[in-house]
């Protein structure tokens, strides 16, 4: 529907809009994926625009109660280079939400008549994935898309099903999508025009592994990163919603050509709190020969510090003739086969919880997860044979001082002829069997550094430490590796004491 508008009195406190935005029921936003954008998170997104269209056509799906285009109105209102005319197409689809944002646009309206701007807006009570792929499909009979040449979204934060009308549109139209989030950016970046910019918040976890690949490989080709924001505290942005993924802010534009540099900058979320920024070369920023097309974020001189010198290593897992692999045994599912002790028939199964000082300790008499697997025909391919591993966890607590937690299970101290690791673990092996224990003293030694936890922290916004990202390290020599294992730390050296004698055997 197209709104008309009417002059209004004052606008309303922004303030009481947002408190009752906030007090909308959590449940119905859960199942949606919404969580709504702070006041003076808006208007900072608002401020990274950089281009003055005098003729603005803006997009904003998922628009909620508004607070984004509000807050671009209020900029653009303000600024050196107005335009002549504001038309906003806006997608929402929770009708408790509707009022606000209908009240949202009429601020909007008299923010833009005050200014001498001319002001519209459609608000479309539809879905935005069924709405937008017909468009970007040029669907026969169906109405041109707008040209878009700004757009402003939080968009929902929900994993697709992959049975789902929405996944089977997206790979209709060729997108390839797990999470609502990439799904929309993907779709945005495709409406806009040629140098059209995109502004949005979402989730970090785009930035690595292997779900986000295709987003990546598109959105990476199709738009140029202008600037990123990094929120240090997993909280504060969206204190009132209890959100605890990291979330950034990118700021993009449609177009081929890449600037030299990224602005990468950070805040603690906090309203009025100081902003640490940055520019980083776009290379170092994504690689040009990663395959992957990770996006590492340097926010410190310290973080540019930890991708040169790992960059620099020189090998990769494939060289050192090492595989990383996650463990076979999910537990929910082999819940028959599990006991709480050791027993006839058992082979050791090795949690997290068995780590200490940098060796796996079984059995754990007093742990809450079970210590044994039964070893018989139904379990053999979930077990590995006895040998020396390096374990790494994929699960890692917010209060743990390092996201890559790796530590060594030796057979010399726990007999047994097969072991299974658990799901929540990665292991390190060779074509299925143990490896060395200078290689493994040394891999552990490598991989507990806070060189390696620094760089981790780059791509990876979440504690979880997958496989996949293993894979894409660089390595020191099988030489170098060795070398390091015969000086590996006994119990009760420091984390101070280990970086040193890492990077003493790396340069």
């Amino acid at each position: 529907m197209t709104l008309a508008y009417k002059r209004i009195g004052p606008i309303e406190d922004s303030k009481k809009i947002s408190d009752a935005i906030f007090l909308s029921n959590r449940e119905r936003k859960a199942h949606l994926g919404q969580f709504l954008t702070p006041p003076h998170v808006a208007d900072f997104m608002a401020g990274l625009f950089s281009k003055h269209w005098t003729d603005i056509k803006l997009l904003d799906a998922g628009a909620g109660a508004g607070a984004l285009t509000k807050a671009l109105v209020c900029a653009l209102c303000s600024s050196g280079h107005k335009p002549h005319q504001i038309h906003v197409t806006a997608y929402e689809i929770d009708q408790n939400l509707l009022p606000l944002l209908h009240k949202t646009f009429e601020e909007c309206k008299t923010l833009c008549v005050r200014a001498n701007i001319f002001f519209s807006a459609s608000v479309l009570e539809e879905d935005f994935i069924q709405a937008a792929v017909p468009m970007i499909r040029d669907d026969l009979f169906f109405v041109e898309s707008p040209d878009f040449n700004m757009a402003i979204v939080n968009p929902p934060y929900k994993k697709i099903r992959s049975d789902s009308q929405a996944r089977l549109l997206l790979h209709s139209a060729g997108i390839e999508a797990s999470n609502l989030y990439p799904a929309f950016l993907a779709l945005i970046a495709r409406l806009l025009v040629k140098g059209g910019e995109l502004v949005a918040i979402t989730p970090r976890s785009f930035c690595n592994g292997p779900y986000f690949k295709p987003f990546r490989a598109e959105f990476l080709e199709t738009m140029s990163l202008r600037h990123i924001h990094v929120f240090d505290s997993r909280r504060e942005a969206f204190k009132s919603e209890d959100v605890l993924q990291e979330t950034v802010i990118v700021h993009a534009v449609k177009e081929a050509k890449k600037l030299s540099h990224v602005v990468i900058s950070s805040s603690n979320g906090h309203s009025g709190n100081a902003i640490a920024e940055r520019k980083v070369a776009y290379t170092d920023v994504v690689s040009p020969g990663d395959p992957n097309q990770f996006i590492h974020l340097m926010t410190t001189d310290e973080q540019t510090y930890a991708k040169s010198v790992i960059c620099r290593l020189p090998a990769t897992l494939d060289e050192l003739g090492l595989i990383v692999s996650t463990g076979r045994v999910v537990d929910f599912r082999a819940k028959s086969y599990l006991r709480k002790q050791p027993g006839n028939g058992t082979v050791p199964l090795i949690y997290p919880c068995h780590f200490r000082d940098g060796f796996v300790h079984w059995p754990k008499v007093d742990s809450r997860k079970p210590n044994a697997i039964v070893c018989n025909e139904h379990t053999h391919d979930l077990l590995v044979p006895a040998g020396v591993y390096v374990l790494v966890k994929r699960f890692t607590s917010k209060e743990e001082r390092r996201r890559v937690v790796a530590c060594i299970y030796d057979p010399e101290s726990i007999s047994s002829p097969f072991v299974g690791f658990e799901n929540h673990l990665n292991y390190y092996h060779i074509q299925g069997h143990g490896i060395s224990m200078n290689l493994a003293k040394g891999m552990a030694a490598f991989l507990n550094s806070s060189l390696v936890d620094v760089y981790f922290r780059q791509f990876s916004g979440h504690t979880q430490v997958n496989a996949s990202d293993l894979r894409t390290f660089r390595y020191p020599s099988v030489s170098t590796l060795e070398k390091l294992g015969n000086w590996y730390p006994k119990p009760g050296f420091s984390q101070e004491q280990l970086d040193k004698l890492v990077e003493g055997f790396l340069f």
